[in-house]
């Protein structure tokens, strides 16, 4: 098998390359600038606005399979059109399409939401990713649309936020709940569904629905950090017109897939 992981030098994008590589599974990976940092897979620099080289590239490379994570927050052209181009040069070629979208699409409310459910983007990178789910659901019906939620690790931009909270540098929200994921989870599972024909959208995120200062104080625990200095806010004393209570309803995944879809507070046990 041939997989090509466009976005190879994101978080999600590079998990997803290392276990393919541990796996023995041929591995190409894009990048758009400072290359791809995984051992063993063959980096292509890309830019997914440019719908020719894409169609170029995967033309060139002929994959099996083709996981599409690219994503830029603010920029509609590489998130919404970038995936219209994936999917596209996907279809071209036969590929199965792994599209990564977001719980950002979503509006917020005091109930879960179910896989199915159409999005209601309040700002626009929630517009931008449903934009892009409405593409390749056209372009490729039988894609499998993975919407996902905060991704975690060592290395990950959430956990260095409740860091930086905890150190006074930035806030964390009290009323924003989600459910975040562990990146090696999210990864195991993404390449567990290209290996099925599973057409669609599918909720595939953590079993615990936490704040993000809830986030900050597991940290805080694991971490041996004094969680009192911990700077919060709340999405209205920011000014910020964001989706606050989004929790996904990951319950189709779990019951598909091997892969076990660990909760945050497992995750980050002290």
């Amino acid at each position: 098998m041939t997989l090509l992981v466009v976005g190879a030098s994101g978080f999600l994008g590079a998990e997803v390359c290392r276990q393919a590589v541990a796996a023995d599974e041929r591995v190409v990976g894009t990048y758009h600038s400072g290359g791809v940092d995984v051992t063993g897979v063959e980096a292509h620099r890309l830019d997914v606005t440019d719908r020719a080289a894409v169609r170029a590239l995967v033309a060139r490379v002929r994959p099996t399979v083709v996981i599409g994570t690219p994503y830029r927050y603010g920029d509609w052209a590489v998130t919404a059109d970038g995936a219209a181009h994936i999917a596209y040069a996907a279809a071209e070629v036969g590929a199965r399409l792994v599209h990564i979208s977001s719980d950002a699409l979503h509006a917020g409310r005091s109930e879960p939401y179910g896989d199915d459910e159409p999005p209601t983007p309040i700002f626009p990178y929630g517009a931008a990713k449903a934009a892009a789910e409405t593409a390749v659901r056209v372009i490729d019906p039988d894609a499998a649309v993975v919407r996902t939620s905060l991704i975690l690790g060592e290395r990950s931009k959430q956990i260095q936020l409740c860091r930086d909270a905890l150190a006074g540098r930035a806030a964390l929200f009290t009323d924003e709940l989600r459910c975040p994921v562990d990146v090696a989870d999210l990864a195991a599972a993404v390449r567990e569904l290209a290996g099925t024909d599973y057409a669609g959208t599918i909720n595939v995120a953590g079993a615990d629905a936490v704040s993000r200062a809830e986030l900050g104080l597991l940290v805080a625990r694991r971490e041996g950090l004094d969680p009192t200095v911990m700077k919060t806010t709340t999405s209205a004393e920011s000014g910020l017109l964001r989706p606050t209570d989004v929790r996904l309803d990951s319950g189709r995944a779990a019951g598909l897939l091997r892969t076990r879809l660990r909760g945050v507070r497992e995750l980050l046990a002290a």
